[in-house]
């Protein structure tokens, strides 16, 4: 008996250890989150703090990261070899700015987080839209504008800032078609993804 729950034990370890990869199949969130059972532990814990649902930061995320924890901006170079350094200081999954982390973390006293924790990175996020929905009266579920905030920030999308850049209304118009089909997905794995583990791991 002591021997089966060590390999038990040593495999929650192994799967720990892998979970800062990116998902193997990211267009699928079914699949995501059976791939990455903390993840979406992680993401109810956040949809419940802050009534964002799950598929709005998620789809934000891949477009950010594409599930990268240690994802950075590209270099920039001059001549094409010089380099100069990056766009921004955004870092980690979510790619949230120094100053605005430094923000979320003053706001919810949770000064151990960091940019390369997927928990904490949705959590971030969830914090994120729900100020959105405060400042600027957007829908947690509406993902295209919610994307938007995070790129221009507050202020800037009040000003309409993002009217300027055909670019960016067309990456926004992709988030919100990846958040649909994220959402759909959830619908169809939601009640096997919320059995416990327990159940999972003795009745398959």
């Amino acid at each position: 008996m002591f021997k089966q729950w060590l390999i038990v034990a040593l495999t929650v370890v192994s799967v720990s250890a892998c979970s800062s990869k990116p998902p193997a199949q990211p267009e699928n969130l079914c699949e995501i989150f059976k791939e990455k059972r903390d993840w979406y532990k992680a993401a109810k814990k956040m949809n419940k703090k802050w009534g964002t649902p799950v598929h709005v930061p998620m789809a934000m995320m891949y477009q950010e990261s594409s599930f990268k924890h240690n994802a950075r901006p590209p270099m920039q170079y001059w001549f094409g070899f010089i380099p100069v350094g990056r766009a921004s200081d955004a870092y980690g999954f979510s790619q949230a700015k120094t100053m605005t982390w430094d923000d979320y973390i003053k706001e919810t006293g949770r000064r151990g987080a960091s940019r390369t924790n997927f928990g904490d990175a949705i959590d971030f996020m969830g914090w994120f839209t729900n100020k959105t929905y405060q400042i600027n009266g957007v829908s947690k579920w509406d993902a295209r504008n919610q994307y938007l905030n995070y790129h221009e920030g507050w202020t800037g999308y009040k000003r309409g800032t993002h009217h300027q850049k055909q670019w960016l209304i067309k990456v926004a118009g992709r988030v919100d078609e990846r958040s649909k089909r994220y959402a759909a997905q959830y619908n169809q794995c939601k009640k096997d993804l919320d059995r416990s583990w327990l159940w999972r791991l003795f009745f398959g």
